[in-house]
């Protein structure tokens, strides 16, 4: 799945050389992989829906759901998708999801507000009705409502694992419409996302970027931060779960921790180190086709495939 480098080999000729022969010149070894950004292109045999699931002053949140054509009741993903809770990134994450439905999945992409539109925990919210929203139009979409999973990356994978820990908790899902359908998940990936928001935050300086999301510092309200950890929250009960990260990435504070809690409730969980993948690495090739592999392979043990 991954590449090895190959470091090319120096041969020698034969043959009668000069007092002060010129050296010969040595062949490079290969470079890295050099990323090539993938854009969005719905795939034969996928159609793809808007759906409006919330509309609010400040942002109308709406659904990209990606359908399989072929007649069958199929398994879910939802994407969360990234930039640092302030930026819009759906176009981003669209190459993965196409290639994830053209791969036997309903997918579906969340447009959730954003930091500088609403703060925590409205993004929390609007994932939560996002798959409420998709079970409310299960026969539609032909998906299983009883197979769903989430993932996401960056601020996408905090919200991904928040949405997982947080998995069957009424008090997170908000005030969201299809309030009479369940906003759990079967199944989670993790990518690239930090996990425990104390450890990554009490003792440094202030993040600009989680300051406008939570509308405060840690220093000046601790609880939030708490709160909205996804480590915070493990427990029996939550659904397997998976981290994908990237080589050439930063450490993503309380990943580790958290796995060890869910592998002491005996809860599924695993590690995905990408060679050469910087950050966000499932955007751009060849690193978002091995997401690809990775999700579907997870995905399809967990929540199953076309009935």
């Amino acid at each position: 799945m991954f590449r090895l480098a190959v470091l090319a080999t120096l041969t020698a000729a034969a043959g009668t050389f000069a007092a002060n022969p010129t050296p010969a010149p040595s062949t490079p070894a290969p470079a890295a992989p050099k990323w090539q950004k993938v854009y969005p292109q719905t795939p034969p045999g996928v159609t793809q829906f808007t759906e409006v699931v919330a509309a609010y002053p400040e942002h109308t949140v709406t659904l990209t759901v990606y359908v399989p054509d072929a007649d069958g009741t199929y398994p879910a993903i939802l994407d969360i998708h990234g930039g640092g809770w302030s930026q819009r990134q759906v176009e981003a994450d669209k190459p993965m999801m196409e290639r994830l439905a053209a791969r036997g999945f309903v997918t579906a992409l969340v447009s959730y507000r954003l930091s500088g539109e609403a703060k925590y925990p409205a993004a929390l919210n609007d994932c939560k009705a996002a798959l409420r929203c998709l079970r409310a139009n299960a026969a539609k979409w032909k998906l299983d409502p009883q197979r769903i999973g989430c993932m996401g990356g960056s601020a996408g994978g905090h919200l991904s694992g928040l949405v997982a820990m947080t998995s069957g908790l009424a008090q997170f899902d908000g005030n969201g419409p299809y309030k009479d359908q369940p906003s759990t998940v079967q199944a989670a990936i993790v990518m690239a996302a930090t996990q425990d928001l104390v450890a990554a935050n009490q003792d440094k300086p202030p993040n600009t970027s989680a300051i406008a999301f939570f509308g405060s510092s840690y220093q000046e309200k601790p609880e939030i931060y708490v709160q909205a950890s996804p480590i915070t929250h493990v427990r029996a009960g939550v659904p397997p779960t998976i981290f994908i990260e990237g080589e050439k990435d930063s450490l993503k504070i309380g990943r580790a921790e958290m796995q060890e809690k869910l592998k002491a409730l005996g809860i599924e969980t695993a590690v995905y180190t990408l060679k050469d993948a910087p950050h966000p690495f499932w955007m751009s090739q060849p690193w978002c086709d091995e997401t690809v592999e990775i999700a579907d392979t997870f995905f399809k043990k967990h929540l199953g495939t076309k009935r």
